[in-house]
């Protein structure tokens, strides 16, 4: 079982920064694909951003140049960059994980709001 724990949620303005972080537990932090997703109100949940053990990275369209996703192996966590955030960022957060027998673990997320 792996337990995973967001943070760094909270209220900004428009053109502001935050970053998340996320710490998941597990011997074999090294070899899971990390992921960001949110879901805003009435809308499903999309993915934001992922990095593979190896460290390759993906993005979401909406948030490519803005949001940089990394992963800090010794600490066993990983991290979502956000700068340039816009209203339209405003979601609840979510951290993924998913191990090498690709079971699927989700954090209890973290609000954003991106209001003036």
């Amino acid at each position: 079982q792996v337990q995973v724990v967001e943070s760094g949620g909270g209220l900004v303005q428009p053109g502001g920064s935050l970053r998340l972080s996320c710490a998941a537990s597990g011997r074999m932090f090294s070899s899971y694909t990390l992921g960001w997703y949110r879901q805003a109100p009435g809308k499903q949940r999309e993915l934001v951003a992922a990095i593979s053990s190896g460290g390759s990275t993906e993005y979401a369209d909406s948030v490519k140049g803005r949001f940089t996703i990394s992963r800090d192996n010794a600490k066993k966590t990983v991290y979502l960059r956000m700068n340039s955030l816009k209203p339209e960022d405003t979601a609840v957060y979510y951290c993924n994980v998913r191990d090498s027998f690709r079971l699927v673990y989700w954090g209890q997320g973290t609000q954003v709001t991106v209001s003036s």
